[in-house]
């Protein structure tokens, strides 16, 4: 059992708790930045590019010539062979070899291939296997004649295309090729197969806007759930039986979870403008008649090259205090960037519940704590990659963003990225109550490592409005929350998502957060994106919001699968002995194999 270190810098504590361990003062354990505690993206598969599947011209004896009749094309263009070229003797004209062609999973219209050169009619298509998703138009590639007198050599097959992604934004396999073409004298090799599509984010904060979801009953009014609620069954009582489903199914419950738990994040801003540069970001926001702003630091890598991918780390300034322990040594071997994001410049903490609030996001919009502290940061997240994708990608990679904080920031980031797909990489750490650990777990009191439980509901709900007001209702009767945290965990499937914990503090309840990761992934499975999540809390320094070598691989592995799209490790899970959960004990529905 190790002991929790705190800062010695006064100024660095949370302004209202004292230093003692216990339900008391639970908050002080954790700083000022800590607690106490598809549609999905569907990625277009690349065009397949066709071969130049035309058979060398036969020459012909003297006076012979040849004709090849146009070959048909993937992307409905034709190209019209040449004739043969006159030589010694006389030739016979030899029959054109069948073009090889080949659909790829996904691909769109292939390019013109070369026309023959000599006789023959154009080659049909092969049909390829394609891999999941939404099929473009496969392309094709057409095959020369055979050359007069001694017979042609086959048409090349096509390249198939890149496989488009599934409905949960899992690239398929690429499709097989068609056979390539066969001349007088031979048969053309097949087009090389194409390759699977990466998991993709979407270019939509929230592509399920257009979705219709049922009106939500009154929180008065909801029926108990003892066990975590099954993510798969829709509103209307029926089970997801297809993976295009879930893009309506994921808004349902981020309708529950606005209604119920964080508050509502308001659509869009009718004006995000902003500067980029390589030490400041600045953000100005106009809506509803009335205007914003606020900044956040930035820091380059020594390696790499622009545009680089990036990581919003939560911060309690734009110089990074406070930030999270991500390994800096990682960080910038892999040429990523660094945006210092001041998230009480957008929601100010100490001010309770209420419509006494303070922050760019208050300041925009009315209701107070309606809106919850860790939707309003998510908002600014929001904004700051506004500001990115407007920038022309001069500097910054905008469609590969990282967002990462630790405790109370690890919370927020969390919920940055369930609320936002265009994050491609949510990096929690040690996020505790109101983070990532399921509410039904943290009530059951369990102590952890250090002979202490996790933050109750009610402590964490009193200690900052990172719930929105409406989850009064259930700090003592989480049983009756129709959702809980796996699901939102599930919201960030099919993108990537590092949870890392530390099972020493029992107060941050990893157990019920590796709990929420392993129902989660369950979501991430059924979408085929299973190895798309990784959660670590085997780790030895209990001390919070600390860095930890066990974590460091992982890191890198997930920077380079989900930022740089360089690599394609499968994410692991590895709990602490003694902090494992059993998600047998937590619930009574099965994995649906969704087609």
């Amino acid at each position: 059992m190790s002991s929790i270190k705190v800062p010695s810098n006064p100024d660095l504590r949370p302004r209202r708790l004292s230093l003692a361990l216990g339900a008391i003062a639970l908050g002080a354990l954790f700083g000022a930045a800590c607690s106490s505690g598809d549609h999905v993206s569907n990625n277009a598969g690349t065009a397949g590019t066709t071969g130049s599947g035309a058979g060398q011209a036969g020459t012909t004896g003297s006076g012979g010539s040849s004709s090849g009749s146009a070959g048909t094309t993937g992307s409905g263009g034709s190209s019209s062979g040449s004739a043969g070229t006159s030589g010694p003797g006389t030739g016979g004209s030899g029959t054109a070899g069948a073009g090889g062609s080949s659909t790829g999973g996904g691909g769109r219209g292939g390019t013109t291939g070369s026309g023959g050169s000599s006789s023959g009619s154009a080659g049909t298509s092969g049909p390829g296997t394609g891999g999941s998703g939404t099929p473009g138009t496969g392309g094709s590639a057409t095959g020369g004649g055979g050359s007069a007198g001694g017979g042609g050599r086959g048409g090349v097959g096509g390249v198939t295309g890149t496989a488009g992604s599934s409905a949960a934004g899992r690239g398929g396999a690429g499709g097989t090729v068609g056979t390539g073409g066969s001349g007088t004298a031979g048969t053309g090799p097949a087009g090389a197969s194409g390759t699977a599509g990466t998991t993709g984010t979407s270019s939509k904060e929230d592509d399920g806007t257009d979705c219709t979801v049922a009106t939500l009953p009154a929180s008065s009014s909801l029926p108990t759930i003892t066990l975590l609620p099954d993510p798969f069954k829709k509103l209307d009582g029926t089970e997801m039986t297809t993976k295009a489903e879930w893009r309506c199914r994921r808004e349902e419950i981020r309708k529950m979870e606005e209604k119920y738990v964080y508050g509502t994040k308001p659509q869009p801003p009718q004006s995000v403008t902003g500067t980029v540069s390589s030490s400041m970001i600045s953000v100005s926001v106009m809506d509803g008649g009335k205007s914003a702003s606020f900044t956040a630091g930035v820091k380059l890598p020594t390696s790499g090259s622009a545009p680089y991918p990036v990581v919003i780390e939560y911060a309690s300034d734009t110089s990074g205090t406070f930030g999270p322990p991500l390994d800096s040594g990682v960080l910038n071997s892999e040429g990523v960037a660094v945006i210092y994001f001041n998230a009480y410049a957008v929601g100010a903490e100490g001010n309770g519940h209420g419509t006494n609030q303070s922050g760019a996001f208050y300041s925009l919009y009315a209701g107070g704590s309606a809106t919850g502290l860790l939707t309003a940061w998510g908002w600014g997240v929001s904004r700051i990659i506004d500001v990115l994708e407007k920038s022309g990608g001069s500097m910054f990679d905008a469609s590969a963003v990282a967002v990462s904080g630790c405790s109370r920031f690890g919370k927020g980031a969390f919920i940055a990225g369930v609320i936002d797909q265009r994050v491609a990489l949510t990096l929690p750490i040690e996020s505790g109550t109101a983070g990532v650990p399921i509410w039904r777990g943290i009530a059951k009191g369990e102590k952890g490592e250090n002979g202490n439980p996790g933050q109750s509901l009610s402590s964490a709900y009193s200690e900052q409005p990172w719930f929105a007001d409406a989850f009064q209702p259930f700090l003592n009767a989480p049983t009756k929350a129709p959702l809980d945290t796996h699901e939102l965990v599930a919201m960030i499937a099919p993108r990537g998502l590092f949870i890392m914990e530390n099972p020493h503090i029992g107060e941050l309840s990893s157990k019920y957060g590796h709990v929420a990761a392993l129902a989660g992934k369950k979501v991430y499975t059924a979408l085929g994106a299973g190895d798309a999540i990784s959660y670590v809390s085997n780790v030895q320094d209990g001390t919070h919001c600390a860095a930890r070598p066990e974590w460091v691989t992982p890191l890198r592995n997930n920077i380079e699968r989900f930022l740089k799209k360089t690599g394609n490790v499968a994410g692991v899970m590895n709990p602490y002995p003694s902090q494992t959960g059993d998600l047998t004990m937590w619930r009574d529905w099965t994995t649906p194999t969704l087609n």
